[in-house]
C-alpha cells in the first residue's frame, strides 16, 4: 500500500483547485489525502481536547504522522519547559495523543532528530531510552547527521531500528556540509517514510532570519518525482505500507507534487471525507 501525506493541513488551498489562498480546514484536507504530518507538538504538546478534535473530524480511516516534541529529540532539554525529566514529557505526549492512538489514527510518531544528534555512544542508548519511553507505539527516526549514513556505521545504523522497531526515514534534501543526510531508500520495519524536502540547496544553507521561508522553497518537477518511483514501487514489496511525505511548503508546492505523483501512481484512496460541491 502507498499513501501520501503533506505536512499540515492549513497550507495546501491549491487542493481545492480554485486558486483561493485561504487556509484550510482539517475536514477540507481528509477529503483529498487519507494522511497528514501533524507539526505542532515539536514546538508544544497541544492538549487532549485537540487531540480529540482531531480524530473526531477526520474519516475513520484517516491516520496523523505526529512529530515528536523538541524536548523529546533533545534539541532542548526538559527543563526549558519546566518538566522535571524526559519521562515526564514522555508520558505528557503520550497522555494527550491516546485518542488518536484509541482511534486507531496514529500512523507514527516523527522523531527528526537535530544534525547535532551524532554518532556516540550516548545517543545510541538514548534511542533505546526513547523505545522505553513509547512502550509498543510506532516511531520513525530521521536523521539529520551523515555520520550515521558513513559504510563505518550504516548497517548498523539499520539493524538498531530494526531491533527497536523503528522505521527509517528516508529523505530527499540539498547536501550541505551539516545539517543533512543522504538519500538511502532503505526500509526497517512494516511501514517505510519518504520524507521530501525540496532541493534548495541555498534555501536549506540560510541561517538568517528568513529561513523558515527559504528552507523548503522547491517545486519537484515530473522527471524528479519519476525517480523516486522505482524505489517506492520496490519498497511495498518488503513493507505492508509506503508513505510518502511532501515537506516542501514554502511556495505551496507540496499539494501539486503529491497530486501529481498521486496520478502517476495510479493512486485511488478509499475512506476520505466527501468533497463538498461548492456551487456558488
Amino acid at each position: 500500500m502507498i499513501t501520501l501525506a503533506l505536512t499540515t493541513w492549513s497550507e495546501h488551498g491549491s487542493l481545492l483547485h480554485e486558486g483561493r489562498e485561504r487556509k484550510l480546514t482539517l475536514p477540507e484536507y481528509s477529503q483529498f489525502l487519507p494522511c497528514v504530518e501533524l507539526d505542532t507538538p515539536f514546538y508544544g504538546i497541544p492538549r487532549l481536547s485537540s487531540f480529540t478534535k482531531w480524530a473526531e473530524e477526520t474519516p475513520e480511516q484517516f491516520q496523523f504522522i505526529v512529530k515528536a516534541n523538541q524536548i523529546m529529540t533533545r534539541h532542548r532539554g526538559p527543563e526549558t519547559a519546566g518538566a522535571l525529566s524526559e519521562q515526564e514529557v514522555f508520558d505528557h505526549f503520550k497522555q494527550n495523543s491516546a485518542p488518536l492512538v484509541a482511534a486507531g489514527k496514529l500512523k507514527t510518531i516523527l522523531f527528526q532528530f537535530p544534525p547535532f544528534f551524532g554518532v556516540t555512544k550516548e545517543n545510541i542508548n538514548y534511542l533505546k531510552k526513547v523505545r522505553d519511553y513509547l512502550g509498543d507505539l510506532p516511531a520513525a527516526v530521521e536523521f539529520r547527521n551523515q555520520v550515521w549514513y558513513q559504510e563505518a556505521y550504516r548497517q548498523q545504523m539499520l539493524g538498531l531500528l530494526r531491533k527497536l522497531n523503528f522505521s527509517h526515514v528516508i529523505v530527499d534534501e540539498p547536501q550541505t556540509p551539516t545539517g543533512s543526510a543522504p538519500y538511502f531508500p532503505v526500509a526497517t520495519n512494516q511501514l517505510a517514510v519518504f520524507r521530501l524536502h525540496g532541493r534548495n540547496f541555498a534555501g536549506w544553507a540560510n541561517q538568517g532570519k528568513d529561513w523558515r521561508s527559504q528552507r523548503t522553497l522547491w517545486r519537484y518537477s515530473r522527471n524528479e518525482l519519476q525517480s523516486f518511483i522505482p524505489d517506492i514501487q520496490r519498497l511495498t514489496q518488503e513493507a505492508k505500507e509506503v508513505c510518502v511525505i511532501f515537506n516542501n511548503n514554502s511556495g505551496g508546492d507540496a499539494a501539486d507534487n503529491a497530486l501529481t505523483l498521486q496520478q502517476m501512481l495510479h493512486l485511488e484512496f478509499t475512506g476520505l471525507a466527501p468533497q463538498q460541491m461548492d456551487l456558488f
